[in-house]
């Protein structure tokens, strides 16, 4: 008889066991357990909505997540591309304050403006990456890193923590009210499986009113998540176009200089293209045939006078001047003829009738294309300075 009840203890034990896998199994899935011990659709339903929730968050979260590791990247890599441009923004700017082109000053001016204009539109990438640190990545990462949500998260689980107890005591009420069965009358096993029922529902009112506070903080967090995320997506956007918009006007502006500055080049008037110069006179052109002869009654009975450069002109052999557009040149008439042993007097400065001036240009001798420069009645002090 008491090999009989072993056996029938035993094989209850394994109907428990077998029981309790099959409730696993079927009851739900995801961060919770099953469904096997909720005996009203209200419960069911609860059960299910916090699980989605729970699902939810947690994707939330992550996107999040990916959001400020995005965004921190892209402030690193554009720091450092910060850094490049403003190096080459100072880079532009040295030479157009250093350099002076023999044919003008027309790259150093596009050089200047390049370099001014890549500086704003660095500061401008600056801001961006400072509104995208503050207005995005620093809200995100706070709500990553948040109470609301950890809290929200913790309630979830103790809910699961519990429902996985009421299912552990739902099989041993059963496992009791088999024993009641089979010992009909035992008062010890009547009082037994009472005290299980009685935990069981104490466990089901609890589990209830966890439910619903688990449910009303996850809904809460998922609708702050959702809320939030949105927002700082569509302030990065806002921050992005605002910046793609000023680089726009400052490139448009950055365009219009050049262009404008292009189409005044090709406008001026070529004298070297147009009517190329004839070479400058011969010794006995300047001391025989043409000595007193002026070009086009340019010169005065003064005997000399200022012309500004208007066309840059490279010298190609020693007796010829270099000039560059916005230079004084003094310009004079014959005074008295070159001596064979001298070189180029600057006493003795003329204007050929072949198209020539000779005259000087900061400190130096020299002959040049006489079209290429326009007389000035009136000189700045500085520009005379330069002269000498």
């Amino acid at each position: 008889m008491d090999a009989i009840r072993k056996q029938a203890t035993k094989l209850r034990e394994q109907v428990a066991k077998q029981q309790q896998a099959v409730l696993k199994q079927f009851g739900g899935g995801g961060y919770g357990g099953s469904d096997g011990v909720v005996t009203d659709e209200a419960e069911l339903q609860q059960h299910q909505k916090l699980e989605k929730l729970y699902i939810s968050t947690r994707a939330g979260k992550h996107f999040q997540r990916d959001i400020v590791r995005g965004v921190e990247g892209f402030i690193v890599t554009g720091s450092k591309q910060v850094e490049i441009g403003t190096k080459l923004s100072e880079d532009s700017r040295k030479y157009g304050v250093e350099n002076t082109c023999t044919s003008g000053n027309t790259l150093s001016k596009a050089a200047l403006s390049y370099g001014r204009a890549r500086s704003q539109m660095e500061k401008e990438r600056g801001n961006l990456l400072k509104a995208l640190g503050t207005q995005v990545a620093e809200p995100l990462r706070a709500m990553v890193l948040g109470a609301p949500l950890e809290d929200a998260r913790h309630l979830a689980q103790r809910y699961d923590r519990m429902r996985q107890e009421a299912e552990a005591q739902a099989i041993e009420v059963s496992k009791r009210q088999m024993k009641a069965r089979e010992s009909m009358g035992n008062p010890d096993n009547t009082s037994k499986l009472e005290a299980a029922e009685m935990k069981l529902q104490e466990l089901k009112s609890n589990m209830a009113v966890l439910g619903k506070e688990a449910v009303a903080s996850m809904s809460a967090v998922e609708a702050q998540q959702q809320r939030l995320t949105l927002q700082r997506l569509v302030a990065m956007v806002d921050s992005e176009r605002t910046y793609h918009q000023r680089i726009l006007q400052i490139l448009d502006q950055l365009e219009a200089e050049m262009v404008s500055e292009r189409q005044r080049i090709e406008a001026s008037p070529s004298p070297v293209a147009e009517s190329p110069v004839a070479p400058p006179p011969s010794y006995e052109e300047v001391n025989g045939v043409f000595a007193s002869q002026t070009y086009d009654g340019s010169t005065d009975r003064m005997g000399y006078f200022l012309g500004e450069v208007m066309h840059s002109y490279q010298a190609e052999s020693d007796v010829e001047l270099n000039l560059s557009v916005g230079d004084y040149v003094v310009v004079r008439k014959m005074s008295h003829s070159f001596s064979a042993s001298s070189s180029i007097c600057s006493f003795c400065h003329q204007v050929s009738n072949n198209g020539w001036a000779e005259g000087e240009c900061k400190g130096k001798a020299g002959w040049f294309p006489f079209v290429y420069v326009e007389r000035r009645e009136r000189v700045l002090a500085s520009k005379m300075a330069e002269v000498y």
